[in-house]
């Protein structure tokens, strides 16, 4: 059994993802914990094929379930990866993490993973989507998830980090061919997101990890962030496609990108603030 470091990965119906990503993973023979939100289909079988130590827990979002995915995995090795059902690890960061020595990483807390993010097929390679820096790697005990935001859901680590800029994590949610299936998730996110940013702007929540335009991967998505919160409901999101088709060049995506590029920055981001917009009206 793999000594250096043990998997996390969270479950609801992946029965079309899980064996791809536990196949990618498999010859790296590391403890791999499953926390599941009850699924219906062959899931659980699956986790069972290959060794998986599986948890139940109801899911109402991702922070809140990796908090209990860390909380109750008695994870014993030294380091934790944390990843989703529809990721896979590719061949190069397989040898990395093979090869993986802790004492060459004396006072790192933290390892982002470089991520190739995959839409119907097809990489999405601009527009902000690559490189894409995930800290999926940290010490254990250390590494916690921010419970500050609804939807994104990130591991945070005091201490110093470093940036694996090779050797990738391919996502791909084969479920979102069909799009139909992607509008009615980000239904559901939109909800969330907007509940998120009501309170912020009652001051019931605050960033977890410090602004930072020149820091870390994910202190400089939380300046970015904060800057988007400061726009103007209904026309940040022009903003932010444009931001991306033309300054990010989106535009050489082809089809499929650009369809990706106007669904996630514009369809959706003009949801949330729609839903924004009701939830001012209802708590006048």
């Amino acid at each position: 059994m793999n000594e250096k470091f043990s998997f996390i990965i969270l479950t609801f119906n992946e029965e079309i993802h899980l064996a791809r990503l536990l196949e990618s993973i498999k010859n790296l023979n590391a403890q791999t914990f499953i926390l599941d939100s009850y699924s219906t289909d062959k899931t659980l079988e699956i986790a069972a094929n290959y060794d998986a130590e599986v948890l139940q827990n109801p899911f109402e979002n991702h922070p809140k379930q990796w908090d209990f995915a860390l909380k109750n995995f008695k994870v014993t090795t030294p380091w934790t990866i944390g990843l989703d059902a529809d990721q896979t690890v590719t061949p190069e960061l397989f040898e990395m993490l093979d090869n993986f020595n802790d004492d060459e990483h004396t006072g790192i807390n933290g390892i982002y993973l470089n991520r190739k993010n995959f839409f119907q097929g097809s990489w999405i390679r601009f527009g902000t989507f690559y490189p894409f820096y995930l800290l999926k790697m940290f010490r254990t005990g250390i590494g916690f998830s921010d419970l500050s935001e609804n939807m994104d859901h990130r591991f945070i680590v005091p201490g110093k980090t470093e940036i694996w800029k090779k050797g990738w994590i391919l996502e791909e949610n084969l479920k979102e061919n069909d799009i139909a299936f992607w509008k009615s998730k980000h239904e559901r996110y939109s909800d969330l997101i907007a509940q998120e940013e009501i309170e912020r702007m009652q001051k019931l929540r605050i960033q977890s990890i410090k602004p930072n335009l020149l820091g870390n991967p994910d202190e400089k998505r939380a300046w970015l962030k904060r800057l988007w919160w400061k726009l103007p409901l209904g026309f940040r999101p022009y903003l932010y496609f444009g931001y991306r088709m033309f300054f990010k060049l989106g535009i050489f995506e082809g089809a499929t990108g650009i369809k990706f590029h106007y669904l996630q920055s514009f369809w959706f981001r003009q949801l949330v603030d729609k839903k924004i917009k009701a939830l001012q009206k209802t708590n006048k």
